[in-house]
């Protein structure tokens, strides 16, 4: 897992946070004084100081987003409940999340309507596991 962004994302902020700068000067030392607005330097410093300190805020949230790692979309279903569709002997399908898979079974035959659980993938084919339910007192019916 990556423990720090892109090269290029942190260039990229960098070079925006220095633009934004340069605008915010531009604009307190030429525009507004062309408005006969005129701000003292310390406000100026404040709003640099300020923008700076929001450009960091917004560098270190977009930062976090290159830190998960992304799913694939078959990744998604493992762990999801589903039921068998086609008998399972040891292969068969099953439907998960509204979705028609090919599924294989290694530790029984499982019948139409029977509650499964996905515990892998192998290319685009679903393990499953028969869904144990469990009783009151915590044992496996």
């Amino acid at each position: 897992m990556k423990t720090k962004p892109p090269l290029w994302y942190t260039v990229q902020a960098i070079l925006g946070w220095i633009l934004e700068e340069v605008i915010l000067v531009a604009a307190v030392l030429w525009l507004l004084p062309q408005f006969d607005v005129n701000l003292p330097l310390w406000v100026l410093a404040i709003l640099m100081a300020a923008l700076a300190i929001y450009s960091y805020i917004m560098y270190w949230v977009g930062r976090s987003t290159f830190l998960i790692r992304p799913k694939v979309a078959a990744e998604t279903v493992i762990g999801n409940d589903g039921k068998v569709t086609k008998r399972l002997a040891p292969e068969g399908y099953v439907k998960v999340q509204g979705v028609l898979w090919k599924a294989t079974c290694v530790e029984s035959e499982l019948e139409v309507g029977d509650e499964v659980v996905v515990v892998g993938i192998e290319g685009l084919r679903l393990i499953v596991t028969p869904k144990v339910i469990m009783v009151r007192d915590n044992k496996p019916s």
